[in-house]
């Protein structure tokens, strides 16, 4: 096996000891450092870990807080996302997790016990931390419990650190895969999820054979060989010279060089044609082989485009954007994670009191923990689909979803009483503001004066004995009159 010195240094012989040697065979399981050593040098090692979270992360997520304020709710808390570098800490975590098995994120503050939780109403004040821990530095921690009698069995109860713990509401565990029952993961330390390297580790290492054969086909296709005509039997001093300098001659050889030889000589490039179809062959079956092993689309560590984009909703973009989701799902528990950290760090009660001023409508006799509650129960965040609609088709369903409120509205309200009728137009309200496209402002109402019109129209009713007021819902045809159609919201 050879390897590169530079100032008696080995380079790439670590990479090269672990996938070049007979140790390495089918269903070989990956060890720490073996994990940590294909992550850092193999070509492969970086994108099998981190291609999933690029892609799942290229969109940010679709914020909705239906109130008046919810605009300003929702940059408030995209702000402070940015601010805490979350997306950067739940990247570094998944793709740990995909490396070994298993990692985990921690958060703490200068002078606060680690084995206390913090109250959520503090965090605006601290100077908060994130760490994402590996499995080296969890080790003994996360062994999880193999009696099927326990009630955490299989379970995170709790993370160390060099024997400092955390509480357990202050650490989040990811793993790539569930346990297994009694099944040791080497590279993890403990009875967890797997390396995404661990079913491929043996194509991997033949993917590194089929460098090798890359970089001997490149050293050899400058290769010419000289057809020369071999002198006889007897040659003396001056024939070897001769024959030197022709060699030399067609070495130096160029583009607008002419040199000659004779008739009975040929020059010719090495032929390496029989090489080219078995070695393309191979190295897509091994890049498939690897795509299988680790449950992700070949295509993305073949590194192909798609014949047209995310967007035309193509059968291969369609099966992308499907793993893509599916991955989406394994990291709800790490967002909902930071979701309820950045909350209570954007919506603090000085943001409170500012809205206050923005929105006294709707924030007239509300107390900040009130409020903040009510935030925190209507925050939803959606992922956006991979496969894009253009913006006319986005148009076209927000026209259907506006026909269709119009319609329970122009049903429900004349057989409700004034309290659900205004219900009724608030939900109207919400979910008109959901639509975009069609609306650039939100529809914001006063719900406590929407309620006492309707009342007073119902005593006023009650008065008049029930009957309808001349001119209103008759039918010139003389059948039942027809209740009035509400107001257009």
């Amino acid at each position: 096996m050879s390897s590169v010195v530079v100032n008696g240094s080995n380079l790439g012989t670590e990479l090269q000891s672990l996938l070049m040697s007979n140790g390495i065979a089918p269903g070989s399981d990956p060890s720490y450092q073996v994990c940590k050593t294909i992550y850092l040098y193999h070509p492969l090692g970086a994108k099998m870990a981190e291609a999933p979270i690029e892609m799942a992360q290229s969109q940010r997520r679709e914020i909705k807080l239906p109130h008046a304020s919810g605009e300003r709710l929702k940059e408030r808390f995209e702000q402070q996302w940015d601010e805490d570098g979350a997306d950067a800490h739940i990247s570094n975590l998944a793709t740990q997790a995909r490396v070994y098995g298993i990692a985990s994120v921690i958060y703490g503050a200068p002078g606060v016990d680690t084995t206390t939780p913090i109250d959520p109403f503090d965090l605006p004040g601290l100077a908060l931390y994130f760490n994402v821990l590996d499995p080296l530095n969890t080790s003994g921690s996360l062994v999880l419990n193999q009696e099927p009698n326990s009630p955490d069995f299989q379970k995170v109860d709790g993370v160390a650190v060099g024997g400092v713990a955390y509480h357990r509401s202050r650490a989040c565990v990811l793993m790539n895969e569930r346990p297994v029952y009694i099944a040791y993961t080497s590279s993890g330390f403990g009875y967890v999820g797997r390396s995404v390297y661990q079913r491929a580790l043996f194509p991997l290492k033949s993917f590194v054979q089929t460098m090798i054969t890359d970089d001997m086909v490149t050293r050899k296709a400058g290769v010419l060989v000289a057809m020369l005509k071999a002198p006889g039997s007897i040659i003396d001093n001056l024939m070897q010279k001769a024959a030197g300098i022709k060699r030399a001659i067609l070495q130096e050889a160029a583009t607008n060089n002419v040199i000659n030889i004779s008739v009975d000589e040929k020059i010719e490039s090495l032929d390496l044609k029989n090489i080219d179809g078995a070695s393309i062959m191979s190295r897509k079956n091994i890049l498939e082989n690897i795509a299988v092993a680790a449950g992700m689309p070949a295509k993305i560590l073949n590194s192909e485009t798609f014949v047209e984009g995310f967007g035309e909703g193509t059968e291969d973009a369609k099966d992308v954007a499907r793993w893509v989701e599916k991955y989406r799902r394994t990291l709800d528990q790490v967002y909902a994670f930071f979701d309820r950290i950045i909350q209570h760090r954007a919506w603090n009660e000085e943001f409170f009191n500012i809205l206050k001023k923005e929105f006294p409508d709707e924030y007239k006799g509300v107390d900040y923990k009130t409020a903040f509650y009510y935030w925190q129960n209507s925050y939803k965040a959606l992922w956006p689909s991979l496969l894009t609609e253009p913006d006319s088709e986005k148009i076209k369903v927000d026209e259907t979803r506006l026909k269709a409120i119009s319609s329970v509205v122009e049903i429900m309200m004349p057989a409700l009483d004034p309290e659900n009728k205004a219900a009724l137009l608030q939900w109207a309200a919400d979910n008109i503001n959901e639509s975009e496209m069609l609306f650039s402002s939100p529809l914001a109402l006063d719900w406590e004066a929407v309620a006492k019109f309707a009342e007073e129209q119902a005593a006023q009713a009650n008065q008049t004995g029930g009957q309808t007021p001349p001119g209103e819902g008759e039918d010139p045809s003389g059948d039942e009159p027809k209740p009035k159609r509400p107001e257009s919201l």
